[in-house]
């Protein structure tokens, strides 16, 4: 059978299902609950076991043992659906269209590995209970208790495991809004981690998650729900037209939280509405040293929702790449521009770069006895105040690292992590400069491509 069809069907009975169960009488559109008590002070992300009381409620059994609580009397507990263990998010009746819609959207979005699973649902006289896929923690406990999770590098730049972590987010997201799904409350809690080879995130809670109509972009004035208080879009705060773009305000959001160690961009959680209403300007001293996190950070917080990136664009950039990728780009960025006129556009909007990339002169940051090296050739000739001559020696040295003596590959370190932390302790803004140079001239050139679709 057409999985559409399939899909229409669970959606109709679990419509059905709930509607005959709530007294008519009650409802109103109201806001979606919201989990945020933490699982635990410390998680350990340790194999969840189940409590030996509770009930069983058709497929469903419901432990006694309480993951989270949420607004509207909503509770997830510990539990087992048709024999695997799930998290049962127990919804107060009244609610039905909260729940309702969860479960259109968990359906539409299934089997996406950066979504949480849905499996089904029961019913009683008084509650829903959706049954999820059982996730270790969230993100929020993850980033501000865990003690085994290490968000950074020994240099302060951040982790693989916290950029795969933060980019999950991301695909999740890319994921639902090209399906027509706007989230609209994005924030960690709602973010659940899986422990497996390596920690994954997958996006949760999407009861006041909404579907856009075919070929229309934004929601009608009349969408009900508003996110949680601190990590909304100004135009949800201030009643406005919302789009996608509201997701990538809290996913702004979301990454300061993440790379500050559990950080708000807008201040304290009193603060935070307001701040966001006034346009107060961002405090970047945090991620000052990380010149990606600043540049997309201020991307995704841009009052205006139209200036903000698309999810398959945030998806892609430099913040998100590993060693090898940004090693590669420097390099061919050196065989693009190393043979151009220096009067070309793109060469002198390049070069104009050079002082905010490393100063005076590039050699002072590099040791002795490199510069000595690089510079014995008769066929190798720097300017040490030129971005190109610092972009040929990056790629001189890649291409030619076997040929290098001994003291010299142990001074630059293993290719690429080691080769990449060399030159990015000492130009730390090189690559987000030349970057936007490129992006602007290039983007459109083949060799660029690869860099849009990573």
């Amino acid at each position: 059978m057409n999985r559409h069809i399939i899909v229409a069907l669970h959606i109709v009975i679990a419509q059905g299902f709930i509607l005959y169960h709530t007294l008519p009488a009650i409802f109103s559109r109201i806001r979606r609950p919201v989990l945020d008590t933490p699982v635990s002070d410390t998680p350990e992300l340790d194999t969840p076991v189940l409590d030996t009381g509770g009930r069983s409620i058709g497929k469903l059994f419901v432990s006694v043992k309480e993951i989270a609580k949420g607004s509207n009397g909503t509770v997830v507990f510990e539990g087992t659906y048709e024999g695997r263990t799930v998290a049962v998010k127990r919804l107060v009746k009244a609610h039905h269209d909260a729940a309702s819609k969860e479960i259109q959207n968990l359906l539409v979005s299934d089997q996406h590995p950066n979504i949480v699973r849905y499996y089904g649902c029961e019913y009683d006289c008084d509650f829903v209970y959706l049954s999820l896929e059982r996730c270790d923690c969230s993100l929020y406990d993850l980033i501000k208790y865990s003690k085994s999770f290490q968000p950074c590098k020994p240099n302060g730049y951040p982790s693989s495991d916290l950029l795969k972590l933060m980019r999950d987010i991301v695909v999740g997201l890319v994921h639902l809004h090209d399906l027509g799904i706007i989230h609209r409350d994005l924030k960690p809690h709602n973010v659940l981690i899986v422990k497996g080879k390596r920690l994954s995130c997958k996006l949760s809670d999407m009861g006041i998650s909404k579907r856009l109509v075919a070929d229309v972009s934004s929601l009608g004035s009349n969408a009900t729900g508003s996110g949680s208080s601190g990590w909304q879009a100004p135009e949800q705060l201030c009643q406005g037209r919302q789009t996608r773009a509201v997701d990538l305000f809290s996913l702004g959001c979301v990454i300061f939280f993440c790379m500050t160690g559990g950080r708000h961009p807008f201040g304290d959680h009193l603060e935070r509405d307001i701040n966001v209403t006034n346009n107060k300007k961002v405090n970047l001293s945090l991620v000052k040293d990380i010149p990606e996190a600043v540049n997309l950070i201020i991307k995704l917080l841009n009052p205006v929702p139209e200036d903000r990136p698309k999810a398959s664009d945030v998806l892609h950039h430099p913040l998100f790449w590993n060693s090898d990728m940004r090693m590669s780009f420097l390099k061919d960025t050196s065989d693009r521009v190393n043979l151009e006129n220096r009067k070309v556009s793109i060469v002198r909007v390049l070069e104009n770069k050079g002082r905010v990339a490393f100063g005076r002169n590039w050699d002072e940051k590099m040791e002795p006895a490199f510069i000595s090296y690089m510079g014995e050739s008769k066929h190798r000739k720097y300017n040490y105040k030129r971005v190109r001559c610092l972009l040929r020696v990056i790629r001189n040295s890649l291409n030619h690292y076997r040929d290098l003596p001994k003291e010299i590959q142990e001074l630059l370190g293993s290719v690429p992590e080691g080769f990449d932390d060399y030159f990015r302790c000492r130009f730390p803004k090189l690559l987000m400069n030349v970057y936007n140079v490129m992006y602007l001239y290039c983007k459109e050139e083949k060799w660029f491509c690869k860099y849009l679709e990573c």
